[in-house]
């Protein structure tokens, strides 16, 4: 157990599971925190960060910073994915090897799984298969991490442990139409609708006020001078290729874009054919399960006796923790739970020429549950949960836009 007054790093504070995580120490009375954003820190710039080990000298690190994103940013940017994480891993970790940091709570994915794991996915089977193609970057940084810290112990006794939450969501979220999860982009996609579908153009101004919407000519399928010539605007500004339509926007470029992305007055059209299972787990969870972690569990904790292979070689793998509710829903059951939460009254639709990602994603969670922690908020009180976050932001948000 960490001392209350241990300095705690938290790397990513301000996304989705590092604001939860920071607020869950807080409550439970570590309150000695050190946190920047990535304007103050970037984490991909070694020397930056070995500077701040050296001014913080903090006495635990909690790794939830990432180059995260959905199905669509995963294929585009695949290079971003694995260069990113593998830089912001070697930087963190090694320096919190260097600065002897007394405990390391490093955060995966389940992604980290193969496309055809056995269901439920048990620890057991990282790496006995290929991974799913469309997130296989991401997904081979966050095994370099899981792999960095297992190594580490092994051959240093640090004590660093590596936890793979499954799909997220909750306060904080990202909802990018481009390059969110699944939930925050349902959520956005069909609150637009229903307010397009409704006439509240106010609504619908105040949302992209807040969050523009961006159309990148490849994206589209067209050259720069195609793209442009799609918008009517004088306003319409292009800045790196891409094409931004914000709450200043004439209706017809709003709707333009968001058609772009599937949402219509009359409908909502989603990647896939819906089918695929996803196990999803709220944010503010994920960080009470990852704070019971750093506090009550030690590497040893996290292994069966080790055993010897046939040439004699003791061996200690799979060391990582599941972090899940052991529980599925479809994309379509779920793509119509929000429906009925938002009460959009148009149709859904599917767009089966888009990739579906991985059929089934669905932890065990076994060794968490050993370890002493269970979750408690299903998926319909999340989903109403995050809508609710979600349009409480836009309306305190809109006073300053």
């Amino acid at each position: 157990m960490l001392d209350k007054n241990a300095k705690i790093y938290v790397a990513g504070h301000h996304g989705l599971v590092g604001s939860a995580i920071w607020n869950n120490l807080l409550q439970r009375g570590y309150t000695n925190l050190a946190g920047r954003s990535h304007r103050e820190l970037d984490l991909l710039d070694g020397v930056a960060v070995r500077e701040f080990f050296d001014r913080e000298q903090p006495d635990a690190v909690v790794l939830a910073a990432a180059h995260v994103g959905g199905i669509m940013a995963n294929l585009q940017y695949r290079a971003d994915f694995i260069w990113q994480n593998l830089q912001i891993q070697q930087n963190v970790i090694g320096e919190s090897f260097r600065h002897g940091v007394q405990k390391l709570l490093f955060l995966g994915s389940t992604c980290i799984y193969p496309r055809e794991a056995p269901q439920p996915m048990t620890e057991d089977c990282l790496l006995t298969s290929p991974l799913e193609y469309t997130n296989e970057p991401y997904a081979i940084a966050k095994i370099a991490g899981l792999k960095m810290c297992e190594s580490f112990n092994i051959q240093y006794g640090t004590n660093y442990i590596a936890v793979m939450p499954t799909n997220l969501y909750g306060p904080n979220d990202n909802f990018h139409l481009e390059n969110s999860h699944v939930l925050p982009a349902m959520i956005r996609k069909i609150h637009l609708a229903r307010c397009l579908n409704e006439g509240d153009w106010d609504a619908v101004r105040k949302d992209i006020s807040l969050r523009p919407v961006t159309i990148s000519a490849e994206a589209a399928g067209k050259t720069s001078e195609e793209a442009a010539a799609s918008f009517t605007s004088k306003g319409m500004e292009a800045r790196a290729g891409k094409f931004i339509v914000d709450g200043t926007s004439s209706e017809a470029d709003i709707l333009n874009a968001l058609a772009h992305y599937g949402i219509t007055p009359d409908a909502v059209t989603l990647w896939g054919t819906g089918k695929p299972m996803r196990e999803f787990l709220w944010s503010e969870e994920m960080a009470d399960a990852s704070v019971h972690v750093l506090l009550n569990v030690d590497f040893r904790d996290t292994y069966d006796t080790a055993a010897k292979n046939a040439d004699g070689i003791t061996e200690i793998r799979n060391c990582h923790i599941n972090v899940g509710t052991g529980k599925e829903i479809s994309i379509r059951d779920a793509a119509e739970k929000i429906i009925r939460e938002i009460g959009f009254r148009g149709e859904l639709r599917w767009d089966a020429s888009k990739p579906d990602g991985t059929i089934r994603k669905l932890t065990d969670v076994t060794k968490l549950h050993r370890l002493g922690w269970h979750h408690r908020i299903e998926i319909d009180e999340g989903i109403h949960r995050l809508y609710q976050w979600y349009l409480k932001g836009i309306c305190i948000n809109h006073q300053t836009v």
